[in-house]
C-alpha cells in the first residue's frame, strides 16, 4: 500500500515536496494545510488531495506521514503534535533557532518512539553523494581537508532575514551539515568572520552577507566554508575533499552542459540561479528516501540530531564573531 502523506505549507518549499511525492513510487499526497486557503485549494487540486487543517491531519486514519514546509517558529510545535499523533514526520531545517528547545523537542520524538527526518537536502545531490562515495571507496585516501562555496545570486528581503536566525542559522546551516556528511568526524572547533558587504539593510537588522568559517576536528582534519548573499553570475555550489591519496570534487551545475569554442574563446551556458532548480533531484531523492524508511520501519538520515549539531556549529560561528576566537563545541 502506499505511504499516505499530509503537507504542511503551499508554499515555495511545499510545491516542490508536493511535486516529490507525486514522483515518489509508493508515496499519495492525500491532505494539504495551509494558513492562505487559496495556496492549499490551488495545491490541494493540483495533485488530488483535500484541503484539512493541522488538527484534522493529525487525527486523520488515512495519513501516515507529514511534511512540515511552515515557518520555523512553528517547527518544534508541530513535530511534537504529530509525534504524539503517531505520524512518521519529515521537517524542514531548522527545528527551531534556539538550541534548548530543539533539545526538548528531540527528547518528545525519542520518548515517543517517533520517526522524524531533517530535510538537508544537499545530502541527496547526486553530484554530492557521488564525491561521498569516492571516499567511502577509499579512492582519496584519508578525508583530510574539505572546501565548501555557497554562494546565492541574490540577497534575500529584509523581511525574511528577521525571520530566519540569520545567515549561519538559514544558509551556512547547510553547509555545516555538508561538512559533517563529508569530514566523516564532528567538529571540534569554529573560527569565523563576517562582514556586510552586499546591503546595509541586512547588517542593521544584526546578520551579515559575506562570511568565512573554519571548521576543525579532534585529529586536525579542517573545512573552510565561503558563503555570499551575492554572487552575480549564478547559484555558486561547489565542493572539494582533498585527501591522503588525491582529491575529489563536485562543480557547479548548469541547467544545460555544453561548452561553445569559437574565435572570441569558450563560453558554457550561465549557472542555474535558484536552488528549486539546482537542487531539483536533491528534493526528489530525500523525499524517497523518507518514504523507504517509513515503508521499511527504519529510522531516517539526516535525523533530528543532526539538525541538533548543525545548529550548534551555527551558534559557535555566532560566537566565534562576537569574541574574535575559535570555539570549541564544548562551549556551546
Amino acid at each position: 500500500m502506499a505511504v499516505t502523506v499530509a503537507l504542511l505549507g503551499a508554499g515555495r518549499i511545499g510545491k516542490v515536496h508536493a511535486k516529490a511525492i507525486a514522483a515518489t513510487a509508493g508515496a499519495s499526497l492525500v491532505a494539504v494545510a495551509d494558513a492562505f486557503p487559496d495556496a492549499a485549494d490551488a495545491l490541494a487540486a493540483a495533485y488530488g488531495a483535500r484541503v484539512s487543517s493541522i488538527d484534522e491531519i493529525a487525527a486523520a486514519g488515512d495519513v501516515d506521514a507529514v511534511i512540515i514546509c511552515t515557518p520555523t517558529d512553528t517547527h518544534a510545535d508541530l513535530i511534537e503534535q504529530f509525534a504524539r499523533a503517531g505520524k512518521a514526520i519529515f521537517c524542514e531545517k531548522p527545528i527551531d533557532l534556539s538550541l534548548e528547545r530543539v533539545k526538548s523537542c528531540l527528547k518528545t520524538v525519542e520518548e515517543l518512539g517517533a520517526t522524524l527526518m531533517l530535510g538537508f537536502n544537499r545530502r541527496f545531490d547526486p553530484h554530492f553523494r557521488a564525491v561521498r562515495q569516492a571516499i567511502d571507496e577509499g579512492r582519496i585516501g584519508e578525508v583530510e581537508m574539505v572546501q565548501i562555496v555557497s554562494r546565492d545570486p541574490g540577497a534575500p528581503p529584509p523581511s525574511y532575514i528577521t525571520s530566519s536566525g540569520g545567515i549561519f542559522r538559514d544558509m551556512t546551516i547547510h553547509d555545516f551539515d555538508m561538512a559533517r556528511f563529508l569530514l566523516g568526524e564532528e567538529v571540534a572547533s569554529v573560527y569565523a568572520t563576517a562582514s556586510v558587504l552586499v546591503d546595509p539593510e541586512i547588517g542593521k537588522l544584526g546578520d551579515y552577507d559575506s562570511a568565512t568559517v573554519v571548521l576543525t576536528t579532534t585529529s586536525g582534519k579542517h573545512c573552510s566554508i565561503s558563503n555570499s548573499r551575492r554572487a552575480t553570475y549564478g547559484y555558486d555550489q561547489r565542493i572539494e575533499v582533498h585527501g591522503s591519496l588525491g582529491a575529489v570534487s563536485a562543480e557547479n551545475q548548469r541547467p544545460i552542459s555544453i561548452e561553445v569554442a569559437s574565435a572570441d574563446g569558450y563560453t558554457r551556458p550561465p549557472l542555474h540561479d535558484f536552488f528549486m532548480t539546482r537542487y531539483t533531484e536533491a528534493y526528489a531523492a530525500e523525499i524517497a528516501a523518507f518514504v523507504q524508511a517509513i515503508e521499511n520501519d527504519q529510522m531516517p538520515s539526516p535525523s533530528g540530531e543532526d539538525g541538533l549539531k548543525a545548529l550548534a556549529l551555527a551558534e559557535a560561528a555566532l560566537k566565534s564573531i562576537a569574541e574574535r576566537r575559535a570555539i570549541g563545541m564544548d562551549e556551546i
